[in-house]
Formats: C-alpha cells, sequence, structure tokens
C-alpha cells in the first residue's frame, strides 16, 4: 500500500495505490486521483485545466514513490463531470501521457465524491523492479 506523503492522507480506508510485484515486473495500481493539495484542499475551482495538471501531478507523485514515470502508464480511466472537458483534459493528458500512449477510457459521471471536483483520474503503470 502506497500513500506519500505528498498527497492527502486517506480518510477512508483505501491507499494511494498498491504495489504488485511478480517476478521482474512491478504493478502500480494508482487510485483515482482529485485536483486536492496535500491538506485536502481544492485546487483549481472551476478551473478543468488547473484540476487537471493538479490530478496529473498527482499521480506523478505516485509514480515517483514506486520508482516509475509516465512512460510506465499502461492504462488510464478519466471521469470528468462534463463532457464538454474533453478537449481542456485531453490537451493536459498530452503533456503527460503523449508518450505512453496508455490504453484510456473517458467518462462522464453526474458528480465525483466532493463538490468542485471536475475531473478524477485512476492509472496503472508497469515497471521493472
Amino acid at each position: 500500500m502506497i500513500n506519500p506523503d505528498s498527497l492527502v492522507k486517506p480518510v477512508f480506508p483505501y491507499s494511494q495505490a498498491v504495489r504488485v510485484e511478480i517476478g521482474d515486473a512491478v504493478l502500480i495500481f494508482i487510485s483515482g486521483q482529485v485536483a486536492s493539495d496535500k491538506d485536502g484542499n481544492l485546487v483549481g475551482e472551476n478551473d478543468i485545466t488547473r484540476q487537471t495538471e493538479c490530478v496529473f501531478e498527482n499521480i506523478n507523485e505516485v509514480l515517483k514513490a514506486n520508482g516509475a514515470s509516465f512512460s510506465d502508464v499502461v492504462k488510464a480511466n478519466i471521469y470528468v463531470t462534463n463532457i464538454a472537458h474533453h478537449a481542456a483534459v485531453t490537451e493536459v493528458r498530452k503533456r503527460y501521457l503523449a508518450e505512453a500512449r496508455p490504453a484510456t477510457t473517458f467518462v462522464e459521471v453526474s458528480k465525483l465524491a466532493r463538490d468542485g471536483w471536475l475531473v478524477e483520474i485512476e492509472a496503472i503503470a508497469v515497471s521493472q523492479k
């Protein structure tokens, strides 16, 4: 179970990520990341670009804590509260995941767990020990 100090401490019984080692491979299952700073404060209120950047920076913190990078991401699930945000989220996504080109799902949902959150992204990465 991985909970980097640079991210908000989980309030509920979950981990920011789970690391699984199989042979020489390391699988990193990253919980849905949202636009919160390490104190749990909303980042980028009503700003989908800023929120998406924060989400990817949070994912980066989890990857770094596991000795991995965005080039190791093989799957990403993106949830937005308004599909009209697709273009803005995709522009930010390209900056972080252009090299990896992971399998991706992009879904509009009616609401995320906290008011103000516009985007949530979960990811799976595979790296070597």
